[in-house]
């Protein structure tokens, strides 16, 4: 079971949707970026309405004299101009504006805030403890069952921090910024290597991830991640969840030695801003899984900016799946019924026993997104399925859940029997049958209930080893047409058994 897919009992999360945030938004000030993110919808998962950076650069000179540069101030000053005219354009109701490394630690950060006054944005200074802090709930509000170190690797700084059972640790922050590495290895080759042994040693923190992966979080790490998906031709665009070994990562430092920049432009997705911190961010990495013993990495999507949101939570809100309210907010927005894949579900489950709560929940999702494929042109309705289960902003999924979604909406919306590329290069044969299964039990219920509330709540779905029966009153006989007939006999075959219609 994968750091992903092990999660809270479903059952408990039903017919309970998550709260609703107004309109929110956060300004995070970092060493080598500015940022504004614009948020809505679900407080437990909110939706990201507007992104948008601006790479001021401000932790560049802090290696050599200690402050920030006439330059970085330069860029910094409209990027926050414009940022605060457009929270005001969109009507944010919380806005929070939070600065790091670079304006904690340079000697004229005092007169970087000063600008951020003058424009009417009220700074927080965030200690390396706070940063550490929120980047550990980051990565507990996109993988709720984490367990290992979490590393959020900036411009000016490295935090660490210990999860596990859901909550943040132990935490520290170090001087390690990918704008600081540079001057340490110029020293010699050991230097990095020796300096960042000391540093985690006198922290207490040597080998103190063994045996558990390291959550990766921060821009530099993160394009380190997309380099490895493209020399790997991984299947999914999508770099949430996605995982590394040492080995890989000493790959990495080898091409990333070799490679040009005018390739390495050419990669999807990869920020072109990121490139010139490629082997710093590899070499701290590499020296870092050494120090801690770590032997795999995993990439987080979600870190500080989602963290501080994720602190403010009630206990109740935080256990709540995130998959399963992202999915209810989609069926909300998209479907037709409210509720229904709800029902769906419920209607289904008798079919499918007590399955480990890894399918079960991938399984009550893709009956949450069961409706949103309606408006899709019919001929394409399978293709939006795929669309929807791969390439969807979701989090606590990984490579492996999403081919199992897809698989069962691809199938509910009438792509048939075959698993269409990438699933096959994501998910076992076997797991893809079962996705299969839910796909044509999902097909049936929206047949036969012409997807509102009345038939899958007056009719029963059940099985034994040779029968699948649908029992039903005798006021809903009609309902009965041969296409539900038809959809009915497709799942029993799939499943080995004869159907039946009972109950009348």
């Amino acid at each position: 079971m994968t750091a992903q897919t092990a999660m809270l009992p479903v059952r408990r999360q039903r017919r309970h949707h998550a709260a609703v945030r107004t309109r929110g938004a956060i300004i995070d000030i970092g060493s080598n970026s500015i940022r504004l993110v614009v948020y809505a919808g679900p407080t437990r998962i909110p939706t990201i309405m507007y992104n948008e950076k601006v790479l001021a650069g401000l932790g560049r000179g802090l290696a050599e004299n200690g402050r920030i540069s006439d330059e970085s101030m330069a860029l910094a000053r409209p990027a926050l101009a414009r940022f605060a005219a457009l929270c005001r354009e969109m009507e944010v109701d919380d806005l929070r504006c939070v600065a790091t490394a670079a304006v904690r630690d340079a000697e004229n950060g005092g007169e970087f805030l000063d600008i951020a006054k003058a424009l009417g944005l009220k700074v927080e200074l965030l200690s390396g403890e706070d940063e550490a802090v929120a980047a550990g709930h980051g990565v507990l509000a996109a993988i709720p069952d984490a367990d290992g170190i979490v590393g959020d690797l900036g411009g000016g700084s490295l935090e660490l921090a210990r999860v596990h059972d859901g909550e943040v640790h132990e935490r520290a922050s170090f001087p390690l910024g990918v704008l600081r590495i540079g001057k340490l290895r110029a020293k010699g080759k050991r230097t990095l290597e020796k300096r960042v042994s000391k540093m985690i040693g006198d922290a207490g923190w040597k080998h103190a991830g063994a045996g558990r992966p390291l959550y990766m979080v921060g821009g530099s790490w993160r394009a380190l991640a997309r380099l490895d998906m493209h020399l790997n031709q991984y299947p999914l665009p999508v770099i949430h969840g996605y995982r590394m070994d040492r080995d890989a990562i000493e790959r990495l430092r080898r091409t990333i030695a070799h490679i040009s920049k005018g390739r390495l432009r050419d990669i999807p997705n990869l920020s072109s801003g990121r490139i010139a911190t490629l082997s710093e961010a590899g070499a701290l990495l590499s020296v870092l899984m050494d120090q801690l013993r770590i032997d795999e990495v995993l990439v987080s999507a979600f870190g500080l900016r989602e963290g501080l949101f994720h602190q403010g939570l009630d206990p109740e809100e935080r256990d709540r799946d995130p998959l399963l309210v992202m999915a209810h907010e989609e069926a909300r927005t998209l479907g037709r019924f409210p509720d229904h894949g709800d029902l769906l579900h419920d209607w289904i489950a008798p079919l499918f026993g007590e399955e480990q709560d890894r399918y079960l929940r991938l399984r009550h999702a893709a009956c949450l997104l069961a409706d949103v494929g309606w408006r899709a042109n019919p001929e394409f309705r399978a293709e939006r399925g795929l669309e929807v289960a791969l390439h969807g902003n979701w989090v606590a999924i990984d490579g492996w859940g999403r081919a199992l979604l897809a698989q069962a909406l691809f199938t509910a919306f009438g792509g048939g029997m075959s698993s269409p590329e990438p699933l096959v290069q994501l998910a076992p044969d076997d797991d893809l049958e079962r996705a299969k299964k839910w796909g044509l039990a999902i097909r049936l219920g929206q047949r036969w209930s012409g997807g509102v509330a009345g038939p899958l709540e007056r009719s029963r779905l059940a099985g034994d080893d040779t029968m699948l029966s649908l029992n039903i009153g005798k006021a809903d006989r009609d309902l009965y047409s041969d296409t539900v007939e038809r959809r009915h006999k497709a799942l029993a075959a799939a499943m080995n058994r004869e159907a039946r219609l009972s109950g009348l």
